[in-house]
């Protein structure tokens, strides 16, 4: 029965997929093709277009926490694994003495669009503002004078300073004021946004300009701790755009900061692709990937709360405020988008947003209206299981991410570069982290002698460090 009806189904408009009570889909109609953006939908589990999304209940499949019988809101994944919102529901029925499973979907991403639009519109006609809100403002503004009074007279100090001890105590206070500055700031953003009084300005820029930008400003931070660093442009993605450039930016940097602040070996890489687009606005997915510490699963949801860390040892490590990402989460969603992570611990991580922007017309040029999903790769946490074997003590790779580490390490310990030494350190531990005990002692007594900045047994440390290397390099 349901066989002859296949002709039929593949001139609906909504996408249907049918499946058996294994989840395997046996028949996906052309529309469904289309949108998912597969050749041919058939042996593929059910699972991988709605993962953790569908369960079953008493051997029936159904939607989890759902119990709309006129469609369920659920987000559909393409084979690149981005995803776009349908409104989906299913359908049990038996052929031929066999149960199987219609999942009837409609495209829902347009709506979803202008409903977004049209709560932004509402949300900024509200005069409402908080008391809270305008006093943190206004004492964030009068922060600033003083700290930049204190940074100014510091920098002139250090050019008149030829002392190397004192040097280093006005570098720690030109350190502290560039900290408090950042601090001020996002304290700022942050109580706008909590009145609702701030704005984009979008103008027209050129996208590219924007990253080679934000590459020059942290290429010598990344490559100065010895990490490999990639960027990628999608060719899709338009030359110029209408938007926000400053916000675009500053989600950028806070998720490359944070990329290099907890990654000490291996990469971090960029990429930037365009995902769909109607009329005269696209949609740009930006990623930023890192072989860095990670976060577990149950920290994740931490993340993007105001005033929250991991944990409180990752304050004591690294500091921060807790608020970054909660105002890029924001800037995000007025930028008609939303912000995404995936990351394991001791792997890396995948930061990711999405935002809709602007192209500009040239006049007489007629946009396409319809919704386009293009064919890129996404990049996932696979991409970077590679880099993971660097981890294990005794490959290759480890062995050749371990000798630029030590490199790296003794021009800064014949340097006096002590604080680059302990950098470089830190990814040297991680890199023995499954070393024998030997290699494991030798790598501790080097880690406290660059910590006491002691010149000469930091060299014999290196020394003994580097024979232990060799001698188990070559035993193997």
């Amino acid at each position: 029965m349901i066989q002859d009806s296949f002709e039929t189904m593949n001139l609906a408009l909504e996408m249907i997929l049918i499946f058996d009570t294994s989840g395997r889909i046996m028949f996906g109609n052309t529309r469904a093709q289309k949108l998912l953006e597969y050749d041919q939908l058939e042996d593929l589990q059910i699972q991988e277009i709605f993962p953790d999304i569908l369960v079953t209940e008493d051997g029936d499949f159904t939607w989890k926490e759902s119990e709309q019988d006129l469609g369920s809101e659920q987000n559909a994944y393409r084979k690149n694994k981005t995803c776009f919102s349908v409104l989906a529901r299913i359908s049990k029925v038996n052929s031929e003495g066999q149960r199987l499973y219609i999942c009837m979907a409609v495209d829902n991403t347009i709506q979803n669009y202008f409903a977004h639009r049209a709560q932004m519109a509402d949300e900024q006609n509200q005069s409402a503002q908080q008391m809270k809100s305008q006093f943190v403002a206004t004492v964030t503004h009068e922060l600033r004078t003083p700290v930049n009074g204190i940074l100014g007279n510091v920098q002139t100090l250090m050019g008149m300073e030829n002392d190397p001890a004192k040097q280093g105590l006005l570098a720690l206070m030109e350190r502290g004021c560039r900290d408090m500055h950042a601090i001020i700031n996002n304290i700022l953003d942050f109580s706008k946004l909590d009145a609702g009084k701030l704005e984009l300005d979008e103008k027209e820029f050129v996208l590219r300009d924007l990253m080679d930008y934000i590459k020059s400003n942290h290429i010598n931070k990344i490559t100065d701790k010895g990490l490999g660093f990639f960027m990628n442009i999608s060719p899709e993605v338009p030359e110029k755009v209408i938007g926000d450039e400053l916000r675009i930016g500053q989600v950028l940097n806070n998720f490359l900061s944070n990329a290099t602040k907890f990654t000490a070996t291996g990469k971090i890489m960029v990429e930037v692709v365009k995902t769909a687009q109607m009329g005269d606005r696209v949609e740009l997915f930006f990623m930023v990937m890192d072989t860095g510490i990670g976060i577990s699963k149950e920290n994740q949801d931490k993340l993007f709360k105001s005033f929250s860390q991991v944990d409180s040892s990752t304050f004591r490590k690294y500091g921060g405020t807790g608020l970054g990402l909660s105002i890029c989460k924001q800037l995000v969603e007025m930028m008609g988008g939303n912000v995404h992570v995936e990351s394991e611990e001791n792997k890396g991580s995948v930061f990711s947003f999405h935002i809709w922007i602007k192209v500009p017309t040239e006049e007489g040029e007629v946009l396409d209206t319809d919704m386009h999903a293009y064919q890129v790769q996404i990049p996932t946490m696979d991409m970077l299981e590679d880099t993971s074997k660097s981890m294990q003590y005794g490959t290759e790779e480890n062995r050749e991410e371990l000798q630029k580490k030590l490199s790296k390490l003794i021009l800064c310990i014949e340097m006096k570069n002590w604080e680059k030494a302990e950098m470089f350190m830190e990814g040297i531990r991680q890199l023995t982290n499954e070393a024998p005990r030997e290699i494991k002692s030798l790598s501790l007594r080097l880690k406290m002698s660059v910590q006491k900045e002691d010149y000469e047994k930091a060299l014999e440390a290196y020394n003994l460090f580097a024979e232990s290397l060799e001698k188990g390099e070559s035993i193997e």
